[in-house]
């Protein structure tokens, strides 16, 4: 039996069934400090070094200071760390880590990533969806999310918001356990959990550890990594890791630890927690060292004057040497002979147990919900539209057909095509805000990417793009009074959508692959000032100098207002007024004589390169999102 088949098996049962996790000589290094323009190479940091041991079902911890590796060395054991760099490989049941164990097994990441629009029982039921096989009815399914909400304690906030930062939700605690729920859904045989007292104050903390405690009593094998837990945490323990700069000082019965110390010269002071004790060894700050030549005096022997350095080597060292290292290594050497099947090159394959269209239609409708239920982004973002068409129609209400009237015409148009170009800047954070949980929700194998991105198209595009631009253009177009036709008012709205839609995918292919919001809004107001210049209106097209004037073909407003002009001015007579003796020679009496004078060619296909131009902009800008999106760095 393969190792894919082990844990399944392992995972089809609901308690008592835990695999085994055995870790062979793990090391990891990163490359840090390289720079590819003076082809300097970066330096080498270990992070781990030769690790080795094995975590039984029970509650295992992984313990040490900050900066000791534990948070990699749990990204290690659940396949969550890029391969490169990495030595030494990972067992389940004795057998090779399956491609897909990420997929098999649950992950609680340190930051918890919920959508907070959502209930309790809404999350437990998208995760139930994505992540449990189709075979499984959808009755099924509902009673297993009911018995997981009340295994979890979390019956009575069932139907309450989780919360974000403007709505009210669910405590810190229920809500770390929403985020152990969202994984036991799968029912794994193996759940990791990065740092889960995180935020919580020591009641909390103790409640989530509690719970975590009575499902390694069923079976199941929890692997956590955590920083400096109080006693009645510690004592729940079954198992205990210590590191120090990525090395093993201790690795046994958790129980067992404080008589290790004590017996290689640490021994801990009454009333004192086991956690900081070991905390003060590594440190190099322990004031209870035993020492057979101390009449009551103060240390001053060389131990106490050892350098940090020395007291990790001399830890190292101490367990290299005791009983535990050496039954460790018997028993990894049983778990080596009776494995059957080769080590493969590392691979990190995502496997799925729904089909595209059931992916899509859940991950749609949570998105959708997602919007109507953030008044800030869906709600806001029409409001402000409505206010701004009211300025604008107040400021260029009813122009006249008359030099003015050009003049504002010109003005209003222009200032709308801007106005779709930046207020489409919003789109940044799409995928910035949501960037923690869409990594971890992609590489544990709820949905793919393709599902994703178009999920996320379609609701960006529909809610907060098309939508404001036809309120804009309802109330804006007939204030300035504009071409009073059918069809000059639908072209008008037509193109003020296809700008809103250019910039939006610009906006996305700019910020996809950005962490902060605000460096992404500098690039794009960057990439926005450049081709307004270049839109017609700052400086006349034609007197550009050549080897500039192939940047206007890259603005976005250019296209937007050149369209509009052609939609608007043609067929316009501004001197219909004035006595044609009158005129004054090289006055622009037509909108045809304006356009030609801003250099706008008002053919048919003049008028319609406008929009195939916006149309393939957009499919480019969107193609160069989705490429990001596929290569963005999901794996620390």
């Amino acid at each position: 039996m393969n190792g894919a088949s082990k844990l399944q098996s392992a995972g089809s049962a609901q308690q008592g069934c835990g695999a085994t996790v055995s870790f062979h000589d793990i090391h990891y290094k990163v490359t840090e400090g390289g720079n590819c323009l003076c082809r300097k190479k970066g330096t080498t940091k270990d992070i781990l070094i030769d690790l080795n041991g094995i975590m039984t079902p029970g509650l295992n911890a992984i313990m040490g200071a900050t900066g000791s590796g534990k948070s990699s060395f749990l990204d290690v054991l659940a396949a969550r760390k890029d391969p490169a760099g990495l030595s030494g490989e990972v067992l389940i049941n004795g057998a090779p880590q399956p491609p897909n164990f990420k997929c098999l097994s649950g992950y609680v990441v340190q930051d918890d990533v919920v959508m907070g629009t959502l209930t309790v029982r809404e999350n437990f039921r998208f995760s139930a969806a994505l992540r449990l096989p189709s075979s499984i009815s959808q009755e099924e399914k509902e009673q297993k999310v009911n018995r997981l909400i009340q295994e979890l304690g979390l019956t009575r906030v069932a139907d309450s918001k989780v919360g974000t930062q403007l709505i009210r939700g669910i405590s810190g605690g229920e809500r770390k356990r929403t985020n152990i729920g969202m994984e036991l859904i799968i029912d794994p045989s193996v759940l990791f959990l990065d740092e889960p007292t995180t935020g919580l104050d020591a009641s909390t903390a103790n409640s989530v550890l509690l719970l975590l405690k009575r499902m390694a009593k069923n079976g199941r094998t929890i692997i956590l990594s955590i920083h400096q837990p109080r006693y009645s945490i510690y004592r729940l323990f079954d198992s205990l890791t210590l590191l120090v700069s990525g090395k093993q000082v201790y690795h046994g019965p958790a129980q067992s630890a404080l008589q290790y110390f004590s017996d290689i010269g640490y021994t801990c002071e009454p009333h004192n927690n086991p956690a900081d004790f070991f905390l003060d060894v590594i440190n190099g700050e322990s004031t209870a060292v035993i020492y057979s030549n101390l009449d009551g005096g103060d240390p001053d022997s060389d131990s106490v004057s050892m350098s940090r350095r020395g007291i990790e080597q001399k830890l190292v060292e101490e367990y290299r040497n005791c009983q535990y290292y050496k039954q460790t290594r018997a028993d990894l050497e049983r778990i080596i002979q009776g494995k059957t099947t080769t080590t493969t090159a590392r691979s990190r394959t995502i496997t799925y147990n729904t089909g595209f269209l059931t992916q899509f239609r859940w991950v749609l409708k949570r998105t959708f919900r997602n919007l109507m239920l953030n008044p800030q982004t869906s709600v806001a973002q029409v409001v402000v539209t409505l206010f701004l068409a009211l300025v604008v129609g107040a400021i260029f209400f009813d122009v006249q057909d008359d030099q003015s009237g050009m003049q504002n015409r010109f003005g209003a148009l222009f200032f709308i095509t801007v106005n779709q170009c930046f207020s489409s800047l919003s789109s940044a954070e799409l995928f910035i805000s949501e960037r923690k949980l869409f990594i971890h929700e992609y590489i544990s194998g709820y949905y793919r990417l393709s599902v994703y991105f178009l999920s996320k198209m379609l609701s960006d595009i529909i809610t907060l793009r098309t939508i404001p631009a036809i309120v804009f253009s309802c109330v804006a177009y007939f204030m300035i009074g504009l071409k009073p036709t059918v069809e000059a008012f639908f072209l008008f709205m037509f193109t003020t959508m296809l700008v809103a839609y250019t910039a939006t995918s610009m906006a996305l292919a700019i910020s996809a692959d950005q962490t902060v919001v605000a460096i992404a809004n500098i690039f794009m107001t960057i990439a926005c000032v450049f081709m307004m210049i270049f839109a017609g209106l700052l400086v006349n097209l034609p007197s550009i100098v050549s080897w500039l004037s192939w940047l206007k073909y890259l603005s976005i407003p250019r296209y937007g207002l050149s369209a509009l002009q052609i939609n608007e001015f043609s067929g316009l007579n501004f001197c219909s007024t004035v006595n044609s003796s009158m005129i004054p020679p090289g006055l622009d009496c037509t909108g045809e004589d304006f356009l030609t004078t801003q250099g706008v060619d008002y053919s048919t296909w003049g008028f319609w390169q406008n929009h195939l131009a916006l149309g393939l902009m957009t499919i480019c800008f969107l193609t160069i999102t989705y490429i990001k999106l596929r290569f963005i760095r999901k794996f620390t």
